[in-house]
Order: C-alpha cells, then sequence, then structure tokens
C-alpha cells in the first residue's frame, strides 16, 4: 500500500511533465509524435507495459506503465520525462523544452 501512496504522491512531484505530456497529446508537434512512437515501441516490449490499465493512477488512462502508473500516452510525450526503468532518457530539460516549443511556435507564426 506504501507504494502506491508513493506513486500518487509522484504526481505532485512530476506535475509539470505530466501537464507538458498533455499538453504535447492535445495540440500534437511532428518532433514530438516522432519520439513519442520509438518510446511507445520499447515500452510495449516491457513486461510493465498495461494495455488493460489495471496498474494505472488516472483510471482510463491506459496504456500505461505498471511501475511508475503513468498514461503512455501523456508520459511517451513528455520530452522531459525519462522512463523508470531506464529503457529510454529524457531528451531536454522542462526549461529547454519551453524553449523549443517556443521557438517552433514563433517559426509557425511567421509562415
Amino acid at each position: 500500500m506504501a507504494r502506491t501512496w508513493s506513486k500518487y504522491l509522484d504526481i505532485f512531484k512530476n506535475a509539470n511533465e505530466i501537464a507538458e505530456g498533455i499538453s504535447n497529446t492535445l495540440f500534437k508537434k511532428e518532433h514530438v509524435e516522432a519520439v513519442a512512437t520509438d518510446r511507445f515501441q520499447i515500452c510495449i516490449r516491457c513486461g510493465f507495459f498495461d494495455a488493460k490499465g489495471t496498474d494505472c493512477l488516472a483510471p482510463g488512462t491506459q496504456p500505461c506503465c505498471s511501475d511508475c502508473g503513468c498514461s503512455l500516452a501523456f508520459k511517451t510525450r513528455s520530452l522531459s520525462s525519462e522512463c523508470p526503468k531506464g529503457l529510454w532518457d529524457s531528451l531536454v530539460s522542462e526549461e529547454q523544452e519551453e524553449i523549443i516549443n517556443k521557438q517552433i511556435e514563433d517559426y509557425e507564426n511567421k509562415n
């Protein structure tokens, strides 16, 4: 039971990464989708892949990672997130991703 509560406490610690993943899911960007696809291919081969959602912290967000409880739709799209088992790394810090996304947005608005 303590492990489950620990997972819920991690939600608050990782709130920015979760928000980033949700935002990148709602507002799709080609470069993020390419990363998410690669990461998801790794996840589906992992023993912690939970297609049914039994271990998802947020019901109805499957598939998820049964180790951390995160929705893979969100986690794989958060460029500042990493796999809890080390199967894939974060690509940028949260601050770096904000700068990159701002630059992309500025570029798209100019064209």
